[in-house]
């Protein structure tokens, strides 16, 4: 005991070995010369702690990963007397932690670097029984303060430690800007540095995010990612100004204080490298300084005739030492936090306007076309408290044609009662000030606002409307593409895709019920053969048993729509009851010479796909549509005018956030699919293939960790999403078992070898009914103990004698009662409710619209006002939603016409509003046939 007491002390972490500038080195070779002295100690504390594990593989010991985990555990766990020898081991990755931290702090390293040859333990492989499914290590270590069913508002307290440190706290910053509470976004941070992805937080872990939907969660995520980058950038600055001998404590000060990026970049302008400096700094090096903060504090012992110097340009006369000294002055009100701070509020208090006017030379340089676009905003006036997205987005790309010039309207009441607050109260000099020093300070304030303060003010204003109509833009793209994506599948038909055309044809591909492409082929509808090519139809549809036709939205989509709605009125397809539906087919032309399209249909030409492509759009939108950049369907609103770098991490995070909660079956989907699986990319899709392919189908969520590259933390994230058809993997098991009876008669014969025997392994791989459903295995061990608890059995899942088990014991105990029970969160057992009741291969997609099957058309010309129309919202936009009505062109519902009202129940449980896919009744309220539009009144949603 004496010797591992000493060996104890020898392994508290010293400041000494701490602050070695060798330590944190990657390189492990010349890590290991930093730790040369030490080296024979850390080989007896290895060896006693490796020794201690395998007595008791129960304990946990953290990976390197895991350290952020570690650094989250509220303060009490780690409190007590100083542990005996017995307990060493799990308090290795407690060393490795404050070693870690000290590291952080000194020389601002992340916590994943590698740790030094001093702390080897901690690159130990996890024992099997941490890798079990009811209980993964992560959910184990991160949420042992407060287990299942007793989740606390904030798992380690509002503070958290960032890599850069501000004068604003970033939990209290982001939770100011997104509205949400101190203890969620604390929570969140938390998550996200853990790797954790967006559809697992909000399935699987609302507890500690207060119920929050993805978008809230994805909003929140950006609004930090771009807090820690002001901060980087901050820091960056202060480090670029130190080393040029810039930098004072109130410029530090000041930088610090920085929220935005606008407020850093108005604070650094005059340091940065190239400038010529302000006129205030010139003002400086002419030696003005003294003189200006003598006015403010000392101006009776001022006397600016003293600063006069004949040869020396600036300081030539009266006029010129004034000059400086109101140059200085007015940077040093521009740049005052309190100063600001009071011009704000005032802005916020008056009637702030956005102006945009037609520019002087637009009718020389524009297109008449471009001009007319934009006519409603040639002479536009509005507060900026009202102005709606699509307006800002509108002025914007006018301003940046050059069509339109935009100012900011500050009033000049405004002007005035800032410069008489600043010359009255904040700057008013303690001592009595003469008439000529009075004016120098009047006019010093006046300059500071017209030259530094109102530009300023313009460029936030502009700056903020801008960054919310470009949030709310990508905001309303992702919510149309999760409505797309998650259009509900017509399933158990084959199909016919036409990708309209007329010079080079229609292409036309029949699919079959499971997406097998059984015939494809180019009709030449519109060039005189309309009635020879009928006939081929007819036979094409009568051999593959198809009565359902796909157009896509294309050129000519209006004459072929045309042609098959005359075919189909005159029951040309008899006995067959042919009906046809109108799908979007953006982005398929992109896709149809893509290399994934190259490798799915390698024999077939790339106008043949996009055929394809068009009717697999209605067999499964889902499979189909993440082939193509979410930004190529067109269901946004000025999409290329926004930032895109967002749009894509959020359609990227919406299309993940889609694919997830509707599940994949692992022994049928591809590799497209797959890689936007929560926390799977293109590298883990494809060894999930490659496996598959080489051990044929996954019986159970256990096997993906066999699969390379699928670690703890990926396993966590993709588990819950990964679905299983128990029907198909009972017959391939019963196979298997009989083809393993049969080698293993042989392998007592002595005839097969020993690598023929890991086949015997797979016979212990036991199909889970659990497996197919939406419960993470993390909850299995609360799922069998509800089962036990309802009298129930795992093979009943989906069965309505399960729904009344449940039943049953939920009207007695109550949710909240049970969960208690149980020593679970009501959010976990009512995940798990759902997973046993939901019915057999349940899909989502079930609750959302079907494509609008229709058997005749309606044109352009017969639509009258007043008449009654049904359609499919094809696009929504903040200022109103797009409806196809059936005449080749869409019509606008304004939004003043959606009401609440109007919109059924199920959509406003659910939040969506309006958006594309859905049917809708309309009342048509105006025809513009020159400009060919069409404004509607929503009757109600179908």
């Amino acid at each position: 005991t004496s010797e591992s007491e000493e060996e104890g002390e020898e392994w508290e972490p010293k400041s000494k070995m701490a602050k070695r500038p060798r330590l944190p080195k990657k390189t492990e070779a010349k890590t290991k010369k930093a730790a040369a002295p030490q080296a024979n100690v850390a080989r007896k504390i290895v060896k006693k702690v490796v020794v201690k594990e395998e007595m008791d593989v129960s304990l946990p010991i953290a990976p390197v990963e895991d350290n952020k985990m570690q650094l989250l555990k509220p303060k009490e766990e780690n409190a007590g007397t100083k542990p005996k020898s017995l307990n060493r081991t799990p308090e290795v990755p407690k060393k490795m932690e404050i070693n870690s931290f000290q590291r952080k702090n000194q020389n601002s390293f992340v916590y994943d670097e590698k740790p030094s040859t001093s702390v080897p333990i901690v690159k130990q492989e996890k024992c099997k029984e941490e890798f079990a499914f009811d209980e993964p290590p992560s959910k184990k270590i991160k949420l042992n303060a407060c287990p299942e069913g007793k989740a606390v508002k904030n798992v380690g307290g509002n503070k958290i430690k960032e890599e850069f440190e501000m004068n604003w706290d970033i939990v209290q910053a982001s939770s100011e800007i997104t509205n949400v509470e101190p203890w969620v976004c604390a929570n969140l941070i938390r998550l996200f540095q853990e790797e954790n992805t967006i559809p697992f937080i909000a399935r699987y872990r609302k507890e500690l995010v207060n119920n929050l939907e993805a978008d809230a969660l994805r909003e929140v995520q950006h609004t930090v990612e771009e807090l820690r980058t002001v901060a980087k950038k901050t820091h960056m600055m202060i480090q670029k100004l130190k080393k040029e001998g810039k930098l004072s404590s109130s410029l530090s000060k000041e930088l610090l204080n920085c929220r935005t990026l606008e407020e850093l970049d108005h604070v650094s302008a005059p340091y940065k490298a190239g400038s010529k400096g302000t006129k205030a700094q010139r003002a400086k090096q002419l030696g003005l300084e003294p003189a200006a903060l003598s006015l403010l504090q000392n101006p009776m012992e001022l006397n600016l005739f003293s600063y006069i110097r004949p040869n020396t340009k600036g300081l030539e006369n009266i006029k010129e030492v004034e000059a400086g000294v109101q140059h200085i002055l007015a940077d040093i009100f521009a740049k005052d936090k309190d100063t600001l701070d009071f011009i704000r509020k005032l802005c916020h208090q008056r009637y702030i306007s956005i102006q945009s006017a037609l520019a002087k030379g637009s009718s020389k340089n524009g297109n008449e076309k471009d001009i007319d676009k934009f006519q409603l905003y040639h002479a536009f006036s509005c507060n900026i408290k009202n102005i709606q997205h699509h307006q800002i987005l509108a002025i914007n790309r006018g301003e940046n044609l050059k069509i339109l010039t935009v100012k900011v309207n500050i009033p000049d009441g405004v002007k005035n009662e800032f410069c008489w607050w600043c010359v009255n109260e904040r700057w008013r000099p303690k001592q009595f000030l003469k008439p000529e020093f009075r004016r120098l300070l009047q006019s010093s304030v006046e300059d500071a606002y017209k030259r530094l303060i109102y530009p300023l003010l313009c460029r936030e204003f502009r700056s903020k409307l801008t960054s919310d109509a470009e949030k709310e833009s990508v905001m309303m793209f992702g919510r149309n593409l999760r409505q797309l994506l998650l259009t509900s599948p017509v399933r158990g038909r084959a199909l016919m895709g036409v990708d309209p055309g007329y010079k080079h044809g229609c292409k036309v591909a029949i699919i079959s019920p499971t997406s097998q492409i059984l015939h494809t082929d180019v009709l030449y509808l519109h060039s005189g053969q309309g009635f020879r090519e009928a006939e081929k139809i007819k036979g094409l549809l009568l051999q593959y048993n198809c009565s359902t036709v796909v157009i896509g939205n294309g050129k000519a989509c209006r004459e072929t729509e045309a042609y098959f709605a005359d075919l189909i009125m005159k029951k040309y397809f008899v006995p067959l009851d042919v009906v046809y539906c109108i799908v979007n087919e953006a982005g398929a032309s992109i896709y149809s010479v893509s290399p994934e399209a190259s490798k799915e249909m390698p024999d077939l030409d790339p106008n043949l796909r996009s055929a394809v492509s068009i009717a697999r759009r209605v067999q499964d939108p889902l499979a189909e549509l993440v082939k193509i950049d979410p930004k190529h369907i067109g269901v946004g609103m000025y999409q290329h005018d926004v930032s895109q770098t967002l749009l894509k991490a959020t359609l990227d995070s919406v299309v993940e956030e889609c694919v997830s909660f509707v599940g994949v079956d692992i022994n049928i989907c591809s590799e497209i699919l797959l890689r936007h699986v929560a926390g799977l990319n293109t590298n883990r899709a494809k060894n999930i293939i490659e496996w598959r392919e080489k051990n044929g189908p996954f019986i159970n969520r256990e096997q993906l960790k066999e699969v390379k590259g699928l670690g703890p933390k990926t396993f966590q994230q993709c588990a819950g999403f990964i679905r299983f058809n128990q029907e198909y993997i009972k017959t391939f098991c019963s196979k298997k078992k009989s083809e393993l009876g049969s080698r293993a008669l042989l392998t007592k014969a002595g005839t097969l070898g020993k690598k023929k025997m890991k086949l015997t392994s797979c016979a212990s791989q036991q199909p889970n009914p659990l497996d197919q459903t939406c419960i993470h295995p993390e909850s299995y061990n609360i799922a069998m103990r509800f089962l036990s608890l309802i009298g129930g059995n795992a093979n009943d899942i989906g069965k309505s004698d399960m729904q009344q088990k449940v039943n049953v014991v939920i009207q007695k105990e109550g949710l909240e009662g049970t969960a208690k029970r149980l020593n679970t969160t009501m959010h976990t057992l009512q995940l798990i409710i759902d997973g046993l009741t939901q019915p057999e291969g349940y899909d989502i997609r079930t609750d959302f619209d079907k494509p609008d099957f229709k058997r005749s058309i309606v044109r352009f010309e017969d639509l009258s006002v007043g008449a009654i129309l049904t359609g499919k919202v094809e696009n929504a936009t903040p200022f109103g939603v797009f409806v196809d009505i059936g005449v080749g062109k869409s019509g606008l519902i304004p939004v003043r016409n959606i009401t609440e009202a109007k919109l059924s129940q199920v959509k406003k449980r659910r939040s969506l509003g309006l958006g594309p896919g859905e049917r809708v009744e309309v009342k048509v309220l105006n025809v513009d046939v020159p400009r060919l539009r069409i404004t509607l009144d929503l009757i109600r949603v179908l």
